[in-house]
């Protein structure tokens, strides 16, 4: 009797939602709070090197999760799916809401899923959603889970230190999600992750909790530098590396989503990859580097206005401190 192979079904992309906390803070707004500080900046120091104009900042009482919920529900409204039939919630996040238990325990319980579905983080900063929308990905693939709800959210703003001009003007609070589902129809077509911890030093928060103290520092540290020319470098081979995985060219695309750090780096990476800035979505100018949250928040803004299709290519990828980048190749 001859024997037969079921095939692994594709994971597609049904739903995306986002979500920036109302207080919009311009880069006007932020120099004027630095100078009460002693530090010099201004909007044009601001906008010539990074792109932003503007990011979000989460009221004091707003948690991670909030940002979540919020992005989350859209996400699920756009699918247009129960929230009961979500089988598997990662959400990638720097900034918890606790130690533990994972934010996206947290987010199950706020969304009122009572399911018993698997819920946990992914810490990869801010390649933190490729990563997850890749397990994501695997674990439909592999036949164990149907629905999964994917999040990237941050409130980066309580890791700031505001004495320190070179990092506090790059950061905002955000979240985005997507709905993941089961499909007999290609949708993530490919994915690429990648790790290197002997670059750990150049982007970190370098303190821990430790007899209900913080030990060591709890502010961000970045060596600017080091990150832009180590990031060029791998967001080019990782996006070719999903490209050559799927068997597609650069060309091929309709859309490059890069993680919204800084408009030279994402530029820098479309010329490598022989794309016009046309076909670059970028958001960085009104919420600054929202890290796990920035791809998806890219990816909902492109979809709600329209730009991005049904059955169009879009190719997300991220680069992050740990050192951590990845990317995926998707048809919507």
């Amino acid at each position: 009797m001859a024997s037969t192979t079921q095939q692994s079904p594709y994971s597609r992309i049904i739903g995306t939602g986002s979500y920036l906390p109302p207080n919009r803070v311009t880069n006007d707004q932020l120099a004027a709070q630095l100078a009460a500080r002693g530090l010099e900046t201004s909007d044009e120091w601001i906008v010539a090197r990074t792109g932003i104009h503007a990011r979000h900042f989460a009221e004091p009482d707003v948690t991670t999760t909030d940002l979540a919920l919020v992005a989350s529900q859209r996400a699920i409204e756009s699918a247009g799916i129960d929230p009961q039939s979500i089988d598997l919630i990662i959400v990638a996040t720097s900034t918890p809401d606790f130690v533990f238990p994972s934010s996206a325990c947290l987010l199950q319980n706020k969304l009122g899923i009572k399911n018993g579905c698997a819920a946990f983080d992914v810490q990869a900063v801010c390649s933190g959603f490729a990563y997850a929308l890749a397990t994501a990905d695997n674990f439909i693939r592999s036949g164990a889970n149907k629905t999964a709800l994917v999040v990237g959210a941050e409130t980066f703003s309580r890791i700031l230190d505001f004495n320190d001009r070179t990092t506090c003007v790059l950061f905002g609070d955000g979240a985005g999600a997507v709905v993941l589902t089961a499909s007999d129809e290609p949708g993530v077509l490919s994915t690429a992750l990648h790790a290197d911890g002997s670059h750990a030093s150049i982007l970190c928060v370098p303190g821990n909790v430790h007899g209900g103290a913080i030990a060591g520092n709890a502010f961000l540290h970045m060596d600017g530098q080091a990150v832009f020319k180590l990031a060029v470098n791998v967001l080019e081979k990782v996006a070719n590396e999903a490209l050559a995985k799927a068997g597609m060219q650069a060309s091929e695309l309709d859309w490059l989503i890069p993680h919204q750090a800084n408009i030279r780096i994402m530029s820098g990476t479309a010329r490598k990859l022989g794309l016009n800035a046309e076909r670059m979505v970028v958001t960085v100018d009104e919420h600054g580097n929202t890290s796990a949250a920035s791809i998806p928040l890219a990816l909902d803004a492109a979809v709600r206005d329209g730009r991005i299709k049904k059955g169009q290519h879009v190719l997300l990828e991220g680069v992050g401190g740990g050192f951590t980048w990845g990317a995926a190749l998707v048809r919507m």
